[in-house]
């Protein structure tokens, strides 16, 4: 099988781990449901299979090619492996509903409209290293996302009077804040241990194209921060959490996808 293939296989499996989810967390009679393992061990398949089209996409002999389908999927691959790993010690199998269709998506796109852009073996570990925090904390800060709106589902529903259906399946919204509020935590220090690595190797933000990037990341690093010492001091919760979250969230996304996709698919530097 050619890498397409693969990468339809794997996009299938992450689609029916997603399925299972949504038919357990949706369907009313909870007495006859697939088992909680039928869809971690999809995802699980999948995410196999997307560790070898990474490695086949991304490594070769003139450098790391991270170019933007490929950091695209390789960030994806990031969340849903994070994603697997808390689900063995925490209630966050739902957010499976929407992280494996997305990683599906970008992997398809990888496979679909490959591209290139090296890094070369010669980069310093610096860099390296900045690569990998980044990574970890844009992935963090995606399940925290996507906790959020989960979350504002749930807050919406309990405001409304509306408690039945799905609603009943989550943990409680205690629960649903303080596991949004750890993966926040989380991703701030790594957001935070990224941004100081990448300014060791920060010389012409403008000869490196890297002014837009760099604004925007320090200024969702703000919005992060700011949520913290809200809900240290001020106890912020619920909708005003979730707003800070989604905001600094669609932040980052702009930092560096959106200024990637800008630099290489419509003035392809």
């Amino acid at each position: 099988m050619n890498h397409f293939q693969i990468a339809l296989i794997a996009t299938a499996c992450y689609l029916a781990a997603a399925g299972v989810i949504a038919y357990r967390l949706f369907r009313r009679d909870k007495s006859r449901l697939p088992p909680r393992g039928l869809a971690l061990g999809l995802g699980l398949g999948g995410a196999l299979l997307h560790t070898w089209l990474l490695y086949d996409a991304i490594f070769s002999q003139l450098g790391l090619n991270l170019a933007f389908f490929n950091a695209l999927a390789l960030t994806s691959w990031t969340v849903v492996l994070l994603f697997l790993v808390s689900n063995l010690t925490k209630p966050v199998e739902n957010l499976g509903i929407l992280l494996l269709p997305i990683a599906a998506l970008t992997l398809y796109l990888e496979a679909r409209y490959p591209s290139v852009d090296f890094m070369r073996p010669a980069t310093g570990w610096d860099i390296k290293i900045h690569v990998l925090l980044s990574m970890l904390a844009y992935s963090l800060l995606t399940l925290a996302s996507v906790q959020a709106i989960l979350l504002a589902i749930q807050d919406h529903r309990l405001h409304s009077r509306h408690p039945g259906g799905f609603i009943r399946t989550l943990p409680p919204l205690q629960t649903m804040e303080s596991l949004l509020f750890e993966m926040i935590g989380a991703g701030f220090i790594l957001l935070t241990l990224a941004l100081i690595s990448g300014f060791a190797f920060l010389e012409d933000m403008l000869a490196q194209h890297l002014v837009h990037k760099t604004v925007l990341s320090i200024l969702g690093w703000l919005v992060f921060g700011g949520l913290l010492i809200g809900r240290l001091r001020y106890g912020w919760r619920g909708r005003t959490a979730i707003i800070w979250t989604l905001s600094g969230f669609v932040i980052l996304v702009l930092a560096y996808f959106g200024s990637k996709a800008v630099l290489e698919l419509i003035l392809q530097r």
